[in-house]
């Protein structure tokens, strides 16, 4: 069997199982993932994540050392690939990297496919990708919608020169753009659907008055408290739009315009100490997570468990908890913002909604702000930092 059988076959069996979990159910889409070489788009080497606990070490691994087979199996494993630590790709690392940050990937491709369904992808449709990274969901758009209606902005020109190398050689020639994405390309609007593979605090209103009027945007709303959530939204037309996040968890790299900003080493201060009203490790909980976030939009969460540690970045206000020896807990705040106090208080009202999945809770966007919501647009909800 040649190189090239084995991978089809090797994709073959990939996507018949992402039929089987209930990923894939558009034939266009499973065609796509028949046909789109992803041993193309990891290009020449990924970084290989050591195992947990403790800091990860990232070991570049090079497609020219490892056995052809070898690198096959790895290519159609539904994982993501890391290609670019701190804007260094892994074919010009020289050697492991301790503790770095993830800049570019290849996607699993099951996420990648599932999303172009919940987008409605579908032959002739104008679609835009913020964030091509490898290039791979660029090459799906294009075997769904066609190479002629697809354009993606990536806005690291190292990645996006390897994305469309990658590109060229697997037979497609999209719009590629090096720029930032969050600006979505005016020149190609408007489009009908768009769909971003990195995370935002809000969503751009230039953005938004690219998408056609009933048009579709796929993204993540995230922020600096780990909190992600998949949302998919119907533009109006006028730069507004409404929508529901997805079931699911799903996360991705932050937009880099919209990720904190540099932080020194973190000094605890001190504050007014109290019982704590919820159990900390609500914050490692999915939702609870995201819903601390929305209440502290400018904090950076940096513990974990019972010892939660919020650093607001605009004030330098903090909250800190840590068990108080007899089965509650105790937190300290610290500055002008009660970051705990906003904290507990929406975290009460999503429990006293029976603390539902994400999927409860929805997105409007108008020109006067951007809210998410639970339950319904007129239930409760939370200000996006715009």
């Amino acid at each position: 069997m040649t190189t090239t059988d084995t991978a089809r076959a090797l994709r073959r069996q990939l996507v018949e199982q992402f039929v089987a979990d209930g990923l894939l159910h558009d034939p266009e889409v499973r065609r796509a993932a028949e046909a789109v070489p992803r041993e193309v788009f990891l290009g020449p080497a990924v970084y290989r994540p050591s195992a947990p606990p403790g800091v990860t070490v990232w070991t570049p691994v090079r497609r020219a050392d490892v056995p052809e087979d070898e690198w096959l199996r790895m290519t159609y494993e539904n994982t993501t690939w890391v290609t670019q630590l701190d804007g260094v790709l892994a074919e010009d690392a020289t050697g492991p990297v301790t503790g770095g940050t993830p800049t570019s990937s290849s996607t699993l491709p099951g996420l990648v496919l599932w999303m172009l369904e919940q987008a409605g992808v579908a032959r002739g449709q104008r679609v835009l990708i913020v964030g091509a990274g490898t290039g791979l969901s660029t090459a799906y758009v294009c075997e769904v919608a066609g190479e002629e209606n697809t354009t993606a902005v990536e806005t690291d020109p190292a990645a996006a020169e390897r994305a469309r190398k990658a590109l060229a050689e697997a037979g497609y020639t999209p719009d590629l753009i090096t720029a930032d994405g969050l600006r979505g390309h005016p020149d190609r609007a408007p489009y009908d659907t768009v769909i971003a593979f990195c995370a935002m605090r809000h969503i751009p209103y230039t953005l938004l008055r690219q998408i056609e009027e009933g048009g579709t945007l796929l993204v993540t709303l995230a922020g600096w408290g780990f909190g992600h959530g998949l949302t998919l939204l119907t533009a109006d037309g006028t730069g507004g739009a409404t929508g529901r996040f997805l079931p699911g968890y799903t996360s991705f790299m932050m937009a880099r315009p919209h990720d904190r900003p540099p932080r020194g080493l973190f000094e605890s201060l001190p504050g007014e100490e109290r019982p704590s009203r919820i159990d900390p490790t609500l914050l490692d909980d999915w939702t609870g997570r995201f819903v601390a976030q929305l209440a502290t939009p400018s904090a950076e969460r940096l513990g974990m468990g019972t010892e939660q540690i919020l650093l607001d970045v605009a004030t330098g206000s903090q909250a800190r908890t840590r068990p108080d020896g007899n089965g509650g807990w105790t937190v300290t705040q610290h500055g002008p913002l009660k970051l705990w106090t906003a904290l507990e208080d929406a975290i009460a009202v999503w429990q006293s909604h029976g603390s539902p999945h994400l999927s409860a809770f929805g997105a409007t966007i108008t020109p006067e702000g951007q809210r998410v919501w639970l339950g319904t647009p007129d239930g409760p909800s939370w200000a996006l930092p715009v």
